[in-house]
């Protein structure tokens, strides 16, 4: 029997994937960017994939590519990888670890001490800390080196001493160098370039929060960890997102949102940051609370599916660029109107990535509602022709066609680097690969992985049903 054009169409996009996965970022990133010398990974590389003189080290970029090295050490049954990964430890273990109060730092120079870069000094954030949590559980599930699980229990441990607020719940952000957190009446003052923020619970350390712990709840079987999942989950789920379907970004201790509508422009507008739509958060989280809940054991969650259901129609609804593809990065919700109108229209490189693997998950969740993979492949589209750097390997860090200066940008710098591309790829590569003709590698860790992603798929889609 022919195979029918939607099955060649899955075999086109699994291969032009493959290619941008392997040609086009894992054989360009590694092992360029290891740092044979002092450790770690290198952070910034021009366009041309040079490295250049700068390379101050951030505990988000490291820990990254060691969860990006652990997942495709498995993917591509590639024991280098898995070798890079524990590279990366080793580093994190030595140098980026607070030896005197515990914690991980948020950002040393190349060789590992004190760096000027973005005024961290020696301060942590919570939201780092996950990160280091989140690449660690994934290592010791590739490694089952007990060195590296016994540095994510001791993270998760000291985040939850030193950032859990245990009165009104949730976790501070900014953690002084004693580890204690701090806010703007503090007698710490902090230099760093994120001060606007300093004081408030927030959004993306929560959600980085819920993803960590999930990562070290699949090797961990621990119940402290799983009760704080789960409070992290209803947490995202009930308090942190709108009834509209987007997540507010700011509250105060009480979890009081931080909303500008009703201040005068010129505050808003300087104050952006604190209070806007941010569509690729919102989907990106969708997908981290389904992963959660199934991570967890729930049964029949169909609150948490109709949350996601609700956040990745939201973002459909209001921020995909129905003529060119691709998802606008912000947008407000102004006072005395109930329309989100779009207030910065360039197209992040990975709110891109993060978009295809939602709109994937949900077209084969809800697959009579077409809506979802019609616009996986518009955005597929959309990052084959803006995002993809198809002559110099990996991906633009926005979309060219609001934002053609990123031709000639950096490949990656401290908030760039192989994560969301590289799971995005990985993830929609599996869930496309339904018969075995079309699997891109004969690696027992794919058909491990495609074996769960079918299962977490035909979990959530008999969930649906309980929403009919």
């Amino acid at each position: 029997m022919a195979a029918s054009k939607q099955s060649f169409a899955k075999q086109d996009i699994i291969e032009d994937m493959f290619s941008s996965l392997t040609t086009g970022i894992v054989n360009r990133w590694y092992p360029l960017v290891i740092d044979n010398e002092f450790g770690g990974y290198f952070t910034n590389v021009d366009c041309n994939w040079q490295l250049l003189p700068e390379q101050e080290k951030m505990i988000v970029t490291q820990a990254r590519h060691v969860w990006t090295l652990s997942k495709i050490s498995v993917f591509f049954n590639n024991k280098a990888f898995a070798n890079f990964a524990m590279h990366g430890f080793d580093f994190l273990k030595n140098d980026m670890w607070d030896k005197k109060t515990g914690g991980f730092y948020q950002m040393r120079g190349r060789e590992g001490g004190l760096s000027d870069v973005c005024g961290f000094r020696d301060e942590k954030r919570t939201y780092g800390n996950a990160f280091a949590i989140y690449g660690l559980a994934a290592l010791y599930d590739v490694s089952r080196d007990e060195d590296v699980l016994n540095l994510a229990k001791t993270a998760f441990s000291w985040v939850e001493s030193h950032a859990f607020d245990p009165i009104n719940k949730g976790y501070f952000q900014f953690l002084g160098p004693d580890g204690k957190w701090f806010d703007k009446n503090s007698n710490y003052k902090t230099i760093a370039y994120d001060d606007i923020e300093l004081g408030y619970k927030d959004q993306n350390s929560s959600i980085h929060l819920l993803e960590a712990y999930t990562e070290l709840y699949s090797v961990w079987k621990d119940d402290l960890l799983k009760s704080k999942l789960n409070d992290l989950l209803l947490l995202i789920r009930d308090v942190i997102t709108t009834s509209r379907g987007y997540m507010t970004l700011f509250f105060d201790r009480e979890w009081k949102p931080v909303s500008l509508r009703d201040a005068p422009s010129e505050i808003r507008e300087a104050n952006y940051r604190l209070d806007h739509v941010s569509f690729g958060h919102d989907y990106e989280t969708a997908f981290l609370l389904l992963e959660a809940s199934h991570t967890l054991g729930i049964e029949n969650d169909v609150k948490t599916l109709a949350n996601a259901k609700k956040m990745v129609d939201h973002a459909l609804d209001n921020g995909f660029d129905t003529l060119n593809g691709g998802f606008y990065d912000e947008a407000y919700y102004f006072l005395g109107s109930k329309e989100c109108s779009v207030i910065k229209d360039t197209k992040n490189w990975w709110a891109q990535a993060e978009a295809l693997n939602a709109y994937l998950m949900m077209s084969l969740i809800f697959p009579e509602e077409e809506k979802y993979y019609n616009t996986f492949l518009k955005q597929w589209e959309y990052v084959n022709k803006y995002i993809i750097d198809h002559d110099n390997g990996d991906w633009f860090e926005g979309g060219i066609d609001k934002e053609p200066q990123f031709k000639t940008g950096p490949k990656s710098h401290m908030w760039k680097c192989t994560y969301h591309t590289c799971r995005a790829l990985m993830n929609c590569i599996t869930m496309l690969a339904d018969e075995k003709a079309m699997y891109p590698v004969e690696s027992p860790g794919f058909v491990s992985g495609k074996k769960k992603s079918d299962e977490f798929i035909d979990h959530w889609k008999k969930t649906a049903q309980l929403l009919k």
